[in-house]
């Protein structure tokens, strides 16, 4: 009977210290790598240091792998970046105009964050921030510090948080004081937006 125990220990063992495995940098990349392209809507809310008022948009973003993003902001006024590779397009009206994206380095930062995350691109993540993950895959949250001193001295730090494969809020602070925080809702599956001129980007639900 002893013998019996201690072998149906054995078994147990592994099997519990497998499930106690701490969530990790590495799954969060695998389960986001997982979806390949996606649409949601977003709020967001900016807080101005200068200002006594909070700045309210809204709008529709897409990301499709390996590195297309796209955010179209409705309201208060239409405008679109589009991020492919190293070139970032950003349009408002009849107006555009097309740049390297390390050209903006801000815009850069909280650009190649949200990218990275919704790709799952770990290797992209870690080049230009230090990451940690928290939380476990029901609830995670990615904390996203930039690593060139330069930059950190325009964006302090980018939070992501979310649900499985799902972003959920997207919170950016500035070194001068000002703080956004974007939540984001995944479009039901097969939907599409019915604004050809502002196809956004930046969190997802997978397209069936």
């Amino acid at each position: 009977m002893a013998r019996l125990a201690l072998l149906a220990l054995a078994f147990t063992l592994p099997l519990y210290a497998w499930a106690e495995a701490p969530f990790d940098l590495a799954q969060l990349m695998r389960t986001l790598a997982q979806v390949k392209a996606g649409e949601a809507t977003f709020t967001e809310k900016r807080s101005v240091a200068m200002l006594e008022r909070t700045l309210e948009s809204s709008g529709r973003l897409s990301f499709e792998a390996p590195d297309s993003f796209t955010r179209g902001t409705l309201k208060p006024r239409r405008d679109r970046v589009s991020v492919v590779g190293n070139t970032v397009t950003m349009s408002q009206g009849s107006r555009s105009r097309t740049v390297a994206l390390d050209a903006v380095p801000e815009a850069a930062v909280i650009m190649e964050a949200i990218r990275g995350t919704l790709t799952g691109n770990r290797a992209a993540l870690e080049k230009n921030f230090s990451a940690t993950v928290s939380g476990n895959a029901q609830r995670w949250v990615l904390d996203l510090v930039p690593r060139d001193w330069r930059l950190r001295e325009q964006v302090t730090s980018v939070r992501v948080s979310g649900q499985q494969a799902l972003l959920r809020e997207m919170v950016v602070a500035m070194a001068d004081g000002d703080r956004s925080v974007m939540l984001i809702e995944p479009a039901a599956a097969g939907s599409r937006t019915t604004e050809p001129a502002t196809p956004a980007a930046a969190s997802a639900a997978p397209r069936g």
